[in-house]
């Protein structure tokens, strides 16, 4: 009879509900927009919702960031790797901030 293996657990893993819920709420705006548009809104109203959005992705982002800061460098570091997950970290902070 084999052990089951433990689901691996990530940066995010003490926080996912909170993680889903926000993003949730995004799916929500995302939703709340496109009938924005059907239902031909003003321009400005429906550029304040994306830019709504994007605040709510960028907190998400940043909890992904510090989970993966907190976890996943540590043990990276733990296992020797702290130069990779540090170049894999920054590369990911580089793509957020190309956005725009």
């Amino acid at each position: 009879m084999t052990t089951p293996t433990p689901a691996p657990t990530r940066g995010y893993t003490a926080t996912k509900d909170q993680l889903l819920a926000r993003l949730r709420r995004v799916e929500g705006q995302v939703r709340g927009i496109e009938k924005m548009v059907d239902d031909d809104r003003y321009c400005i109203d429906v550029l304040t919702q994306i830019s709504a959005i994007q605040a709510a992705l960028d907190k998400v982002a940043l909890g992904l960031l510090d989970g993966h800061a907190r976890h996943c460098m540590h043990e990276g570091a733990v296992e020797g790797r702290a130069d990779e997950m540090a170049t894999e970290m920054m590369a990911a902070v580089g793509r957020l901030m190309k956005r725009g």
